[in-house]
């Protein structure tokens, strides 16, 4: 039924301040989404933006624009052009935005196992799918697997012989301590070598223009956590863990680490949330039932998702074409997606980093 009123811009705009975004909970005007708003003879036509990257969603949330403006009478066809404009925000006190990557977000957990890295380079993945431009920090400096899940076998190049150029697959950029040593070869390094490696990996590479650089953390609270969280500008944390209480146990210290150090939680995913038969289809909790969900309430932070306990998942990820990109349809990828997108909403709340506003100042004697 069409409403009995004079179309106008401001009866669109009105119907649009009534109509909630379903990933954010806010309308589209007071959200700023809107953009720009034309009326040409009964031809709606405007500019909607995004802070965060959500490219598969722009059809439902256009059909649902379409449908609620149907209702003002007059209007004969409505016409949206989407885009997405990603911001840095703040970051820990004292600490100056990298140049070059607008937000980091580390992907954490206090215990090894959980599927942690897993979990970074799929949300990389699909970041990227959604129209982010990302890149993934390989952290964990003993035990470096992105190089393997990327499918990246090359070395990095230097083009001045102090920095190097991050390498690529899957449309995202990847720097780690895999591509630079011998796969078989150990990491007999002590804690300074370390943090050195990292803070090298981070900051000599070349990174091209990132929304979002993902870090995938090694396990534990040690002498890396401590750096990240004291020497490099990061937006959020992800807290990976499975259902069961000792998974638990170490991701609530990896939770409460971050928030010591003023590094906000954006969420926890709870990987091998169930076991389903591949035979009978019988679905059984086997590392514990609803572990994430109860430490996520306990806590206050978001539940971000939960993924099974899937064959392919590791398949793919162990051939080097993770499941964002093996299968996108899939009902797998579709989860990473969602998870994905509720990161980057977080992370889109968060407030807008200001220190680029600002003159640096310098004292000199005269």
């Amino acid at each position: 039924m069409s409403l009995a009123t004079n179309l106008s811009v401001d009866a669109i705009k009105e119907i649009l301040s009534s109509l909630a975004n379903p990933h954010t909970g806010r309308d589209f005007v007071s959200s700023k989404s809107l953009k720009k708003l034309d009326l040409v003879d009964g031809i709606v036509m405007m500019e909607m933006e995004l802070a965060y990257p959500a490219k598969s969603q722009w059809p439902l949330l256009e059909t649902l624009i379409r449908e609620a403006l149907s209702a003002l009478e007059g209007v004969r066809e409505v016409q949206v052009r989407w885009t997405t404009q990603v911001v840095a925000h703040a970051v820990q006190r004292g600490i100056r935005l990298m140049p070059n990557v607008k937000n980091i977000i580390a992907v954490a957990s206090g215990k090894g196992g959980v599927g942690k890295s897993t979990t970074a380079v799929n949300l990389a993945l699909a970041l990227a799918a959604e129209g982010a431009s990302v890149g993934i920090l390989d952290a964990d400096i003993y035990g470096p697997s992105q190089p393997m899940m990327m499918g990246i076998q090359d070395r990095p190049e230097s083009k001045d012989g102090k920095t190097m150029e991050p390498l690529e697959n899957h449309g995202v950029q990847v720097s780690s301590i895999g591509f630079m040593i011998d796969p078989d070869s150990p990491m007999v390094w002590r804690g300074p070598m370390v943090t050195q490696a990292l803070q090298q990996l981070l900051e000599q590479t070349n990174w091209r223009d990132l929304d979002y650089l993902i870090v995938d953390m090694p396990p534990g609270t040690g002498d890396i956590q401590l750096t990240l969280s004291q020497k490099v500008p990061v937006t959020g944390a992800v807290i990976v863990t499975t259902p069961q209480d000792i998974a638990l146990l170490d991701a609530r210290k990896g939770l409460k680490m971050f928030e010591k150090v003023g590094i906000p939680i954006l969420g926890i995913v709870e990987n091998m949330s169930t076991h389903v038969c591949s035979n009978c289809g019988h679905t059984e909790a086997i590392f514990g039932a609803d572990g994430g969900q109860k430490m996520c309430a306990e806590y206050g932070v978001e539940f971000l998702g939960g993924l099974p306990l899937s064959l392919s998942i590791r398949a793919q990820a162990d051939s080097g074409c993770p499941t964002v990109v093996a299968e996108p349809k899939s009902e797998l990828a579709q989860i990473y997606l969602e998870i994905a997108r509720r990161v980057a909403i977080k992370v889109a709340e968060k407030a807008k980093d200001m220190s680029s506003k600002f003159p640096t100042i310098t004292v000199q004697k005269t």
